[in-house]
């Protein structure tokens, strides 16, 4: 596996060396803002998996609405969000649209549909869930 994707103005360039864990629409209202009112697309990375290539990132902390801080790292220059870095979950949520090859992207999951307002868009056929889904026992 090897995947490569950058900000909107090519300050940063970061690539993924990992399978991807997973992949969902977040409707979380933290997403909602950094979105501009969309679901947030992303693809989980296991953390080892992930690598900046080119740039300094920025970062900006909180509480989100899981109850774990998240590290949302974002371009400086551009304002490009990247990915989640969720401190207490062993991947980044990397936004798909960073992603420079996005054509076999598609949602597994849906979280935190109870923050979705009406009119967005809402996938058929994949698990949807009102809050942040409890992960299998290993």
């Amino acid at each position: 596996m090897h995947r490569t994707g950058q900000c909107a103005c090519g300050a940063i360039h970061f690539e993924i060396t990992q399978p991807f864990m997973a992949s969902g629409a977040c409707h979380c209202t933290d997403c909602q803002k950094i979105t501009g009112g969309a679901a947030n697309y992303v693809v989980l990375v296991p953390k080892d998996g992930l690598t900046v290539t080119k740039g300094d990132l920025a970062h900006y902390r909180k509480t989100g609405d899981s109850g774990g801080v998240v590290s949302r790292a974002f371009c400086g220059d551009c304002g490009t969000h990247l990915w989640g870095e969720p401190t207490h979950e062993p991947f980044f949520t990397v936004k798909v649209g960073t992603l420079d090859d996005r054509s076999d992207y598609e949602p597994q999951m849906e979280i935190f549909t109870a923050s979705a307002p009406a009119w967005h868009l809402k996938h058929d056929g994949i698990p949807h869930f009102e809050r942040m889904p409890t992960a299998p026992a290993s």
